[in-house]
């Protein structure tokens, strides 16, 4: 029998996902299960994108689009850019993808040879060590433990440049939840302007969801010199409550654009026309629902933080944007709960499912093996009890 691609042995199926099966194949089996895992936002977007698509099917041609998106879209776009703070886009600059995850794909296609070194921080998005894998980049890990709030330093970033093609970064963040403030994203742009060889790759898609008044900054606005080599990275699927709809951006230099443009050509063609109706609407349209959405996330983090900080022994840096938190729950390493010995993060989120009901994430999964993810998106009526089934947890460990 034909050999797989020898890249196929460094493709690895998504950790999130497994614990996100194993939670629905309990629950299936009838269990309560109250699943914290998956970072899926658990809201429609207004009745205002719905009505788009009805109009957009009335109206379907049938036929192909565009590679980079159609202008209505594109337009869209350069003006939520511009809601952000982020000006001097054109439609040269921009392209579109199915999701996030598939333009940071194509980024990684059009950026990396193998070999290439790309650098990033830990705790990390998991499909970042996975894309890199698959094109045969290297990774450069920047550890960026719970005693510096998941942040990464000037320092670190400065040392770790010299050699890399590619800077990734995430900012808020996925797993954490962190959000870097105006100053520190200024000393981290002073840093990236003194490696002028070093591709800026920003994953923004959570950008709109940003609390206590903290703001989103980028690295363009702290440094405009950075602009030739800065490519943003956003998606409806936060935002908007619209994960299942795959529509994802990028706005960079023209050069850039083009390339995912010029790969999409090759992989999708184009995103379906109905779906570019809904992606027009969300950002187009009114933004009551993303806008009410931000402030239930916050307070639901005010929930989950009360809880953790009640708890002897877990570490959590307080998070400022996104959904989830990330605890450091080393402190429950070596104990048992009923008998069964609590080695790992791993241990610990296999015990706490199936004797408590509670879908964790690992925090192995995204680089930080002392650590667990809590994607707080749950319908509000469960947030509270699944965060004292974990408080239960803890004190019966011995």
């Amino acid at each position: 029998m034909p050999s797989l691609a020898a890249r196929m042995s460094r493709a690895k199926p998504s950790a999130i996902m497994a614990v996100a099966e194993k939670a629905k194949r309990l629950k299936a089996e009838g269990r309560d299960i109250i699943s914290f895992s998956i970072g899926v936002p658990n809201f429609l977007p207004g009745e205002h994108v719905y009505q788009a698509v009805r109009d957009a099917l009335a109206k379907d041609s049938g036929q192909y689009g565009s590679n980079r998106g159609p202008d209505a879209l594109l337009d869209a776009f350069i003006a939520h850019l511009e809601g952000s703070g982020l000006s001097g886009y054109g439609r040269k600059n921009i392209a579109t993808g199915i999701g996030a995850k598939h333009v940071l794909y194509n980024l990684a296609e059009a950026l990396l040879d193998p070999g290439d070194v790309i650098v990033f921080p830990t705790p990390y998005w998991t499909t970042y060590v996975d894309i890199a894998d698959i094109v045969g980049a290297q990774t450069r890990l920047l550890p960026c433990p719970a005693t510096q709030n998941y942040k990464l330093t000037p320092a670190q970033l400065d040392a770790a440049l010299p050699g890399a093609k590619v800077f990734l970064f995430n900012n808020p963040s996925n797993p954490t939840g962190m959000v870097y403030s105006k100053d520190e994203i200024a000393a981290l742009a002073d840093v990236l302007a003194r490696h002028p060889d070093v591709w800026i790759v920003c994953d923004d898609i959570y950008n709109r969801m940003v609390f206590d008044g903290i703001g989103y900054h980028n690295f363009v606005n702290a440094r405009p010199e950075l602009r030739d080599r800065t490519i943003l990275v956003d998606s409806l699927s936060k935002t908007y409550g619209m994960p299942g709809w795959r529509v994802g951006f990028v706005a960079g230099p023209e050069t850039v654009a083009q390339a995912v443009v010029t790969l999409n050509s090759n992989h999708i063609t184009n995103v379906p026309e109905i779906v570019n109706a809904a992606a027009i609407a969300a950002l187009s349209g009114p933004q009551d629902v993303p806008t009410a959405k931000n402030a239930e996330f916050a307070a639901k983090r005010d929930t989950v933080m009360a809880a953790l900080e009640a708890i002897p022994g877990v570490v959590c840096p307080r998070p400022q944007g996104a959904f989830y938190v990330f605890p450091d729950i080393s402190c429950a390493f070596g104990k048992s709960y009923q008998g069964r010995l609590i080695a790992n993060d791993v241990d610990f989120c296999n015990v706490l499912l199936e004797t408590k009901g509670v879908a964790c994430v690992p925090g192995s999964a995204f680089g930080e093996p002392r650590a667990l993810r809590i994607s707080y998106t749950c319908p509000t009526p469960q947030l509270a009890p699944g965060m004292q089934r974990i408080q239960e947890f803890f004190a019966e460990l011995r």
